[in-house]
């Protein structure tokens, strides 16, 4: 008997990337991943695990039907369904793995005000690894919507006088990408 995704997230002790690549490896080329996935960020206990694989999924270019990636690639509706679950992520490493998304995941004007309000809860998370992807987030937004460039500035004046120095560090790189 072969077991459901949603087994084998649950049986992965959370640490091991080697397991979590080989569940990966498993369900990659399944149909119904990205759906599969989407209905495991409702159970807290597999969200860190399903947020991996997702981000796992996307950058091996499963986003949009013009990539050739297996068979499940990742649509603007299931684009919109992930965002909508922002609010429900409750572990910092399932909250990092989606921030790591962003860059290919369009923001559609529907979800605008949840990716906003995940990315300012973000900033004020106890990781430093999520509160640094929550500023690349933050300059993603403004680039599709430029009401936010103001804010987004002040934001990344503050942290470079405040934040830790990784935080620093991911701002200088995004603060490089936009000369």
């Amino acid at each position: 008997m072969s077991q459901t995704l949603k087994q084998a997230i649950n049986g992965w002790d959370g640490k091991s990337s080697d397991d979590i690549d080989a569940i990966y490896s498993g369900f990659a080329h399944e149909l119904s991943l990205i759906d599969d996935l989407l209905l495991c960020l409702n159970d807290e206990t597999l969200q860190s695990g399903a947020t991996w694989l997702f981000k796992r999924h996307l950058e091996g270019k499963g986003v949009g039907s013009n990539k050739n990636f297996g068979s499940s690639k990742i649509n603007a509706n299931q684009i919109v369904c992930l965002y909508k679950q922002l609010p429900q992520l409750k572990h910092w490493s399932a909250r990092l793995h989606l921030l790591q998304t962003i860059n290919v995941l369009p923001i559609d004007l529907a979800v605008k005000e949840i990716v906003e309000h995940f990315l300012r809860r973000c900033l004020t998370d106890d990781n430093k690894f999520v509160r640094a992807w929550a500023y690349n987030g933050f300059h993603l937004l403004q680039q599709q919507y430029p009401e936010y460039k103001p804010e987004v500035d002040e934001f990344f004046a503050l942290a470079m006088r405040d934040e830790a120095a990784s935080v620093k560090a991911r701002i200088r790189n995004i603060l490089k990408r936009k000369i």
